[in-house]
């Protein structure tokens, strides 16, 4: 497994997104690749939980080796930080009337009790292989917010205009009323690019009626989706393949 050195840098893309669809939510991430933004969310916006999914087997490998790396850094984070809080108590608590209250308490049990309320990233974040266009295991939750970076394209070549419709389908009925779809859609150029990567990708491609830029209309008029937020305004200057139109739409 190739582990790039900024794998921990925050992705571009997490820098746009909003709190509210996040904090204290049920979200999904469809194509979540290796895991790396996946997790970064459930770390920046404390989401109530958060299942990534992919078709690929070896990346949901790679996922849950991050999730391990990620977790141990941050419980390593909060013992330090423990560890010099309770340091910085004791220091500042010397006289015989703190020390006795301390010593009633048990060491730093405000702090431990404050801790152990908190929940790990393994707590918030999972990962699980399937093809969501195809799958027909049944989600033990709807969802209030779902992700789809740039894996559209994917399916749009793999399984046609009906897997495309399939998945915006089955998006909207796994959204709570209210929920957001955070859409990041890849250009038709790039669908030109990596048409010859199988035989069902270019027969897919030479037939394929719905362009990347008749999404909104599909989602909006067809699918029920009742406005859409253009995001893309925050990736201004961000490095090339980064820089690409991200969508929000509500239910």
């Amino acid at each position: 497994m190739a582990i790039g050195p900024s794998h921990e840098a925050e992705d571009p893309r997490v820098k746009v997104l909003k709190k509210e669809w996040f904090e204290g939510k049920d979200c999904l991430d469809i194509g979540c690749n290796s895991g790396v933004i996946t997790i970064q969310i459930a770390k920046k916006f404390n989401c109530k939980s958060i299942l990534g999914l992919d078709i690929d087997s070896g990346l949901i490998e790679d996922a849950f080796w991050y999730l391990r790396k990620f977790t141990k850094t941050e419980s390593a984070g909060k013992k330090q930080a423990k560890d010099t809080s309770v340091k910085a108590v004791q220091e500042g608590n010397s006289s015989e009337q703190s020390t006795t209250a301390l010593s009633n308490e048990g060491p730093n049990e405000s702090l431990s009790h404050h801790s152990s309320g908190e929940r790990n990233l393994s707590d918030i974040v999972t990962f699980r292989r399937e093809n969501f266009v195809q799958s027909h295991r049944p989600h033990e939750k709807c969802y209030d917010t779902i992700l789809c970076l740039s894996v559209a394209k994917w399916i749009h070549l793999n399984w046609g205009d009906d897997g495309l419709i399939t998945l915006f389908s089955k998006i909207w009925k796994l959204l709570h009323p209210g929920g957001v779809f955070i859409l990041e859609p890849q250009p038709w150029e790039s669908y030109e690019k990596n048409r010859k990567v199988s035989e069902t990708a270019s027969n897919n491609y030479r037939s394929i009626m719905f362009r990347p830029e008749h999404f909104q209309d599909i989602l909006l008029d067809k699918i029920g989706f009742r406005k859409v937020e253009d995001i893309t305004s925050g990736l201004s200057g961000t490095r090339a393949g980064f820089d690409r139109p991200i969508f929000a739409f509500y239910k």
